[in-house]
């Protein structure tokens, strides 16, 4: 029994060895393409809360500062 599992291990080793090469390799691929997507979704969130952070801050720029810009704002439709 021993003797016909290792002469068929060694007949087939090598195909064995490229099986094992190519699903490691495609498993490698697949992860990073996983990772990569992962990323790319941070980066996604992170530019959105950029531009909101942005927005916020055009718009502290942008207020009036006393009552009386205010109510020329208001006065004016600029508001």
């Amino acid at each position: 029994m021993w003797a016909l599992f290792t002469g068929w291990l060694s007949s087939n080793a090598i195909k064995l060895i490229g099986y094992a090469t190519a699903a490691l390799s495609v498993s490698a691929i697949l992860l990073g393409a996983r990772e990569a997507g992962r990323t790319a979704e941070r980066y996604d969130q992170l530019q959105k809360s950029m531009e909101i952070k942005n927005a916020q801050l055009n718009a502290t720029l942008t207020a009036p500062h006393t009552r009386d810009e205010l109510v020329d704002q208001l006065r004016g439709g600029k508001f």
